[in-house]
């Protein structure tokens, strides 16, 4: 017997992307993908944006009390359907024409910020900048307190590597640039300053993500100026584990290398185990990172980009949407079944992909731009020239 249950906040989130409430303000008509019409039965046939080009009819909605919702086989279904859609936004943006390169901030958090509907918990982004100078890393830290003494920190460094670190601060983050190496500094943080994430390495890469509405946190970091090549982003609606700065993504588990995600693995577990007998190091509980982690693995084994993402088409179970960076490229990877949402677009001046098109919408040639939904269990990826 079926029992009368009060609309949940999750039921209440599906109702309001289906009515199509949270949309970017003037997207609706922007975007060729996204059209309602009312037939002649007073039924509304939607295009979906991140769909092949099928066509769904549903009926106009009612309006109903929390305490009128009565869940049955066809609402399950429904709710299931349009929690693959809703689920978690992933953008990405590389530019193949350098001279869009200080303007990459304010195309990226403009993508990041439309996707803030399927993700309202947190969200997170890796920017591809300037390169650090010869033989020096960049260090992204993290701390929860704002009032963190970052240069009492940086003079710790000093001590114990014997040069005086660049710093940076940005909000909850800071970013630290001197000549050392990863080996020796992963353990001393872990030992001597438990309390700092460290949350990327490398030449290039600077990872930040915080707790918060998607608008807040790029206001926060200040997105809109940063420059550089490429960025990678991501919106969370959490779905297994908890909200938190840690458990947002971007995830890095190896220099220059990041991956944001949309779906679920099945054999993360596994997979985590088998890869920390190999010497990789896990932060969190969460399945991205263990994906992030194997990529880093393969790589380190000489496996090229390209190679360790098809070897991932055989190794990691579960549903998936990838877009990955590294020091100079950028790839777009889709599980077999491609139940994810993902669109594509190119010019001569850059590549941009999005969990939704209404994202791309503001970036420029984009009514030039060849668009198209990647397909299954094949990877797309683009490389540059070494600065």
């Amino acid at each position: 017997m079926l029992t009368l249950l009060p609309a949940s906040p999750l039921e209440e989130a599906c109702a309001r992307n289906l009515s199509g409430d949270g949309e970017c303000p003037a997207v609706r008509h922007a975007n060729p993908l996204l059209h309602e019409q009312q037939n002649d039965r007073g039924l509304k046939t939607v295009r979906l944006p991140e769909a092949s080009g099928e066509r769904r009819t549903r009926a106009p909605q009612r309006t109903r009390s929390s305490a009128q919702m009565r869940l049955h086989l066809p609402q399950l279904w429904l709710i299931a359907w349009t929690l693959s859609k809703i689920m978690c936004g992933i953008v990405g943006l590389f530019f193949k024409n350098p001279a869009l390169e200080p303007e990459l901030g304010h195309y990226f958090s403009a993508m990041l910020d439309c996707m803030s509907s399927r993700g309202p918990d947190s969200a997170g982004f890796a920017i591809y900048g300037a390169e650090a100078p010869a033989g020096c890393l960049k260090l992204m830290l993290q701390h929860p307190d704002e009032s963190f003494d970052w240069a009492a920190l940086a003079s710790a460094f000093a001590r114990h590597f014997h040069e005086q670190p660049e710093l940076q601060i940005n909000s909850t983050h800071a970013r630290l640039t001197l000549r050392a190496d990863e080996a020796a500094v992963r353990p001393w943080l872990r030992a001597e300053h438990s309390e700092i994430t460290l949350m990327s390495v490398g030449q290039r890469i600077e990872i930040m993500k915080e707790v918060g509405a998607p608008a807040a946190v790029l206001a926060r970091f200040n997105v809109r100026q940063m420059s550089g090549s490429h960025a990678i982003g991501h919106t969370r609606m959490a779905t297994e584990s908890a909200v938190t700065t840690a458990g947002s993504h971007p995830f890095s588990t190896g220099q220059d290398l990041c991956l944001v995600h949309n779906g679920s693995l099945s054999n993360h577990n596994r997979l985590r185990r088998d890869l920390e007998r190999d010497g990789l190091e896990f932060r969190t509980d969460n399945d991205s990172e263990v994906a992030a982690g194997y990529l880093t693995w393969r790589l380190r084994q000489g496996a090229t980009l390209q190679q360790a993402l098809e070897a991932a088409l055989h190794d990691l179970d579960g549903f998936y949407t990838f877009t990955i960076g590294t020091r100079d490229g950028f790839a777009v990877l889709r599980d077999p079944i491609a139940c994810k949402p993902a669109v594509m677009a190119e010019t001569d001046d850059y590549v941009a992909m999005s969990s939704e098109y209404r994202s791309l919408v503001g970036l420029p040639g984009i009514e030039r731009a060849r668009l198209w939904e990647p397909e299954p269990a094949t990877v797309y990826s683009w490389t540059m020239a070494r600065h």
